[in-house]
């Protein structure tokens, strides 16, 4: 299976600004920024937040996966995912932790 996403970017990295889409249509022309990463408030969203969103999606579906394997179904699995962005030295790292209420996955990307 291969999946597909696409961005494009334009201007410099504070004051620029850019769009991301998907072959499955769910990203459609989704604005992104720099701007974003650091301020709550505008319309769109971030790499950081796209990082958590596929990270807490991927550990509820695996969980349930766990589940189902010893003949259990969950009624639901509500999962957060939280990216913490750290810079050391000339290394940018990101954690990304999810949590529910059966369990934890921590995973580092440099």
């Amino acid at each position: 299976m291969k999946r597909k996403a696409y961005a494009v970017w334009r201007g410099g990295i504070i004051d620029g600004s850019g769009t991301i889409s998907s072959d499955s249509g769910v990203l459609s022309n989704t604005q992104y920024s720099f701007f974003l990463t650091f301020l709550k408030n505008g319309i769109g969203t971030n790499p950081e937040e796209l990082i958590a969103a596929a990270h807490a999606g991927c550990f509820s579906m695996a969980f349930s996966g766990q589940l189902g394997a010893a003949k259990l179904t969950p009624e639901s699995i509500n999962t957060t995912a939280t990216v913490t962005i750290e810079k050391t030295g000339r290394w940018i790292y990101y954690h990304c932790r999810s949590s529910g209420r059966e369990g934890k996955s921590t995973r580092s990307i440099r």
